[in-house]
């Protein structure tokens, strides 16, 4: 590792006034950041460790939305009732370290183009709140590993709508558990969604899935529909044309674990 200075603020708006905007970097459960520091891939001028920050540990429901603090580890998040496709969302990423180290704000943060709680958020339309205003989950995601989080903005919460119904499903890479594919189906107030992780740049919303569905929310309703290989990811774990088969399967799993018949 290079040399780095470790702030430890007390409150969420100290943690903001620590970070310059420059090359600090927020420290929440180190599941991806520690790894690029013992690498050298990572060079920051310190670390701001928020990871017990009041503000950032919290779970309540509120106004239809399930809030989560974002220092909430993933397996803290596996434990929460009130939307079972998300706590076996949770429950299903990495190993138990992974799960219980690793939190909802720096995997967003992070933007790994395979992560899961992507998909739940995007799948649901959930909102992200930060420490100067709430960013929406189809304006979040930019490109691979880049988000529209400006420099020193903090992830505080996430709000989740409380869906009707909604289902989680997805093919595990064997060595790392994250997903080679992964689908999220949700019947919300506003509407259907259909989110797909994994396999491509960054997560994205299937439309004509969302629409095939408004009326029937059930797998028969899928059939016929596919994904274009040509945008999608191909690597040593899967080619495109690999993924863009399985994308469809994954997404009436989903309906079938989210209640569709």
């Amino acid at each position: 590792m290079f040399p780095f200075d470790y702030l430890r603020p007390q409150s969420a708006a100290e943690a903001v006034a620590a970070h310059d905007g420059g090359e600090r970097r927020y420290l929440a459960g180190g599941q991806s950041l520690l790894a690029a520091l013992k690498l050298r891939l990572a060079q920051p001028s310190a670390l701001i460790d928020v990871a017990r920050l009041p503000e950032l540990t919290g779970t309540r429901v509120e106004d239809g939305r399930l809030v989560v603090g974002a220092a909430v580890p993933h397996a803290g998040m596996a434990a929460l009732p009130h939307i079972p496709a998300l706590a076996l969302l949770s429950g299903s990423i990495g190993d138990l370290q992974v799960r219980n180290m690793g939190t909802l704000g720096g995997a967003l943060a992070n933007a790994d183009p395979a992560s899961d709680h992507a998909a739940g958020v995007l799948g649901l339309g959930a909102e992200i709140r930060t420490d100067r205003r709430t960013i929406a989950a189809d304006d979040f995601f930019l490109g691979m590993f880049e988000t529209a989080l400006e420099p020193g903005e903090l992830i505080v919460a996430v709000g989740y709508p409380l869906p009707r119904r909604a289902g989680y499903a997805k093919v595990r890479n064997p060595a790392s558990g994250y997903p080679v594919a992964g689908v999220f189906v949700a019947e919300t107030d506003s509407g259907i969604r259909v989110a797909v992780t994994g396999a491509a740049a960054c997560p994205f919303r299937l439309t004509e899935f969302e629409m095939a569905l408004e009326g029937d929310f059930s797998p028969a309703a899928l059939e016929g529909l596919g994904v274009p290989p040509d945008a999608l990811n191909r690597d040593l774990h899967a080619s495109a044309e690999y993924r863009a088969a399985l994308i469809p399967v994954l997404a009436r799993r989903a309906l079938g674990l989210g209640g569709g018949s």
